[in-house]
């Protein structure tokens, strides 16, 4: 077995378990599916199937970040904000394993999550926040009387990096016009950001100094920065003060 199969199970073997969180159930999920074989073309050898060519993929187009500002201004919801980002022809775009929608999984009800760049899950089921980190955000979510079906879900970028590598100065600029128009049209009372990239992004946090307190902006929202569930798996001593900062959203929420 591969040392990332053997990381798998061991990530996936990590529970929510505070003394002081209600008695939580895990919610079960069903593996992702493995990619159908395909099928022999017709009238060819079914053992020469694997000899399909796959075509080139067209490089890039470049466009200013003015002009892509321009564009994500447009939408006028969610959907078509969706379907705008799914056209883009961003720098990742060509070389992502999957482009499924929905970018952004918009619920609007007060809490939008802000999470970093989609796991190696995430790009295998089209899923935000999927796999062990997903399973565990769940429980989070649960802790505090919610779920996905009354949270939004925002990337910071909309597919995976090579091999997950940190993204690109640019490759984040030319996402962020995008992430904004998304903040605006799911007008948040607080955003909750996941890990270190999403709090320095939005609003200049550093994590490691003001994890779990809450910061109002300018524009209305209250940012509360947490430790993304990944680090909490490998970390699971850190959950404690987690579960200080979503008691704190609770009572934000609560107040609105």
């Amino acid at each position: 077995m591969s040392y990332n199969a053997l990381m798998d199970l061991n990530l996936a073997g990590v529970r929510w378990e505070l003394t002081d969180t209600p008695n939580l159930v895990g919610q079960n999920r069903a593996p992702a599916q493995s990619p159908a074989t395909p099928a022999p073309l017709a009238g060819g050898d079914p053992a020469r199937t694997s000899a399909i060519v796959v075509p080139p993929i067209a490089p890039a187009t470049t466009v200013s970040l003015d002009t892509v500002r321009a564009m994500a201004s447009r939408p006028n919801d969610m959907s078509a904000l969706n379907r705008m980002i799914g056209e883009f022809n961003h720098p990742l775009r060509t070389a992502a394993t999957n482009t499924t929608l929905p970018f952004v999984a918009s619920n609007p009800n007060g809490l939008v999550i802000l999470t970093d760049i989609p796991s190696s899950d995430d790009d295998a089921t089209g899923k935000i926040l999927s796999g062990a980190s997903g399973e565990l955000m769940d429980k989070m979510l649960a802790a505090i009387g919610m779920s996905r079906e009354n949270v939004s879900i925002v990337p910071m970028l909309f597919w995976r990096t090579p091999g997950g590598r940190s993204p690109l100065r640019a490759e984040l600029d030319m996402a962020r016009p995008f992430v904004d128009r998304a903040l605006e049209l799911l007008n948040p009372r607080v955003i909750l950001t996941l890990g270190t990239l999403p709090a320095m992004e939005i609003a200049g946090i550093n994590l490691a100094k003001a994890h779990g307190k809450p910061i109002a902006q300018e524009n209305g929202y209250i940012i509360m920065p947490i430790f993304h569930p990944n680090y909490l798996i490998l970390k699971p001593a850190a959950k404690r003060e987690v579960w200080t900062a979503l008691q704190n959203v609770q009572n934000i929420l609560k107040n609105a």
